[in-house]
């Protein structure tokens, strides 16, 4: 590395010292390594405080060696909000820790006759009006290779995008909807039960992120419908423009998964892609925390809301 970018970095590398923490970015746009901390422990306000402040930064934050129990877990979720049920249509596995979804992958090679599912870039359970926060992820099984998770930065994709395109997409709203992409087979039961019960909402399609204050391209390819005040093919290549846009890679970064990491991202302003590539053989056993997100705001006040739920309200299109 030249040394004239070393000095930025280790500028950089000294944020978080106030808690001890060494907070390492790995791209230039979104994601850190935070060391000198155990999840496990007793976190005094500062070192929550510093992880905070990391995780507004770069958006998504990694741990690495953790040994955190499924309540450790949990209980370091609290320390940042309200943690969720593990998912609003996936029961848990976990009886005595409702608030764990266990993801689950496992590659026996490639059988014409396998069900598989298109992994697509998305922020979680957008089709609520209120998404989450942020989510937890803790590798409890992983593969020696492949299986790696991807992050972007849908406050950066929104800052790089023209200006005639910002100003045409901050008035936008879009319908969210908890679809599964199959590239072929039948669905799984645990497919059919994700969609067993029908859920959507309206988001705008820029949202402002109610603790930074930036601008947040609010869509995903996974769960955006289409966008209401269009027509729904000039909505699909709007969609698919900016869809393309967010996974520019000079916004992403890129994580391999070993036992013990810990990946805690902001949910309001990310997406994320899972992998498809599990090594034939291997098993990926992942356990996610959800923290209670609210209503996203848009750049001039709309207020998401749910549509199938009774009681829905029109506070726009």
């Amino acid at each position: 590395m030249h040394r004239e970018q070393t000095a930025p970095l280790e500028a950089e590398r000294t944020r978080g010292g106030r808690a001890g923490l060494d907070v390492v970015p790995l791209s230039q746009h979104i994601g850190a390594e935070i060391r000198g901390v155990d999840l496990a422990s007793d976190l005094d306000q500062a070192t929550v405080g510093a992880i905070r402040d990391a995780l507004l930064q770069w958006k998504v934050v990694f741990f690495r060696d953790q040994e955190l129990s499924r309540d450790a877990h949990v209980a370091f979720g609290a320390r940042f909000g309200e943690v969720t049920p593990a998912h609003p249509t996936l029961p848990s596995r976990f009886p005595e820790r409702p608030e764990i979804l266990a993801l689950e992958a496992e590659s026996h090679g490639h059988d014409p006759e396998d069900s598989i599912l298109e992994h697509r870039w998305h922020s979680d359970v957008t089709y609520v009006e209120a998404p989450p926060l942020g989510s937890i992820l803790r590798a409890v099984q992983v593969p020696p290779y492949g299986a790696d998770t991807e992050w972007t930065n849908l406050a950066a994709a929104y800052a790089s995008l023209s200006e005639p395109v910002r100003s045409m997409i901050d008035g936008l709203h879009a319908v969210h909807h908890n679809v599964l992409h199959l590239v072929r087979g039948e669905p799984t039961p645990l497919m059919r039960a994700f969609q067993a019960k029908r859920l959507r909402a309206l988001h705008p399609v820029v949202t402002v992120h109610p603790e930074t204050g930036e601008r947040i391209l609010y869509v995903n390819p996974d769960y955006t419908s289409h966008i209401v005040e269009l027509t729904r093919r000039e909505s699909g290549h709007l969609l698919a423009c900016l869809n393309e846009h967010l996974a520019g890679r000079e916004l992403t970064v890129r994580v391999h998964w070993e036992p013990g990491t810990v990946a805690f991202w902001d949910n309001r302003s990310t997406a994320h892609l899972a992998p498809a590539d599990v090594p034939a053989g291997y098993q990926r056993l992942m356990e996610r925390i959800t923290l209670a997100g609210t209503r996203p705001v848009g750049v001039n006040g709309f207020v998401s809301y749910a549509l199938d739920e009774p009681g829905a309200h029109a506070n726009g299109s």
